[in-house]
């Protein structure tokens, strides 16, 4: 492991507001292909972890933001976390947008912003096998919107993604 990463990780285990010097220094510390994995152990490392996550997605860079949302599933953040998954469902960003809508989004969005975030993958033509629940979170609004989505497409002459169809087909088969 990373000299800086060990202590940065002793760090935020004692004091979690360490975390907001750390965060935005962990790509340049352990660099950018590890930087997610590092940062989500950082807020796993950190007993106050869920008080700093707002601040730290909130002022943070996209990688950060990101990293932020990757942490949601595993810091106990309770509902607070549902803000800041609307932000980045709000946001045109594909890895925002992907990362929005793992394991908490399953768990903590009521049903209209859980379809709201799976049409807005489809859109964005984020694969759907990166949406966190959706085996167990699809409902028949959700299929309708997906139907409609997929005839607006066809109508208008361009291509249903594949994992669409395939999704589709599953439900109406």
């Amino acid at each position: 492991m990373n000299a800086w990463l060990e202590t940065a990780l002793s760090d935020v285990a004692a004091d979690a507001t360490a975390l907001r010097t750390v965060f935005p220094a962990v790509g340049r510390r352990v660099g950018r292909t590890v930087a997610d994995t590092a940062r989500v152990e950082l807020l796993k490392a950190a007993p106050g972890a869920a008080a700093e996550m707002p601040d730290l997605y909130r002022y943070g860079d996209a990688a950060e933001k990101r990293a932020v949302l990757h942490g949601l599933s595993v810091v106990d953040i309770g509902d607070a976390g549902v803000e800041l998954v609307a932000d980045a469902l709000r946001t045109n960003d594909t890895r925002l947008v992907t990362a929005a809508m793992g394991e908490y989004a399953a768990t903590h969005l009521d049903a209209p912003a859980y379809r709201h975030g799976v049409l807005k993958c489809v859109f964005m033509g984020i694969p759907l096998e990166a949406v966190a629940g959706l085996d167990r979170r699809t409902d028949e609004e959700l299929l309708r919107m997906l139907r409609d989505f997929a005839a607006e497409r066809t109508a208008a002459g361009r291509e249903v993604p594949a994992d669409l169809r395939t999704l589709l087909n599953e439900q109406d088969g």
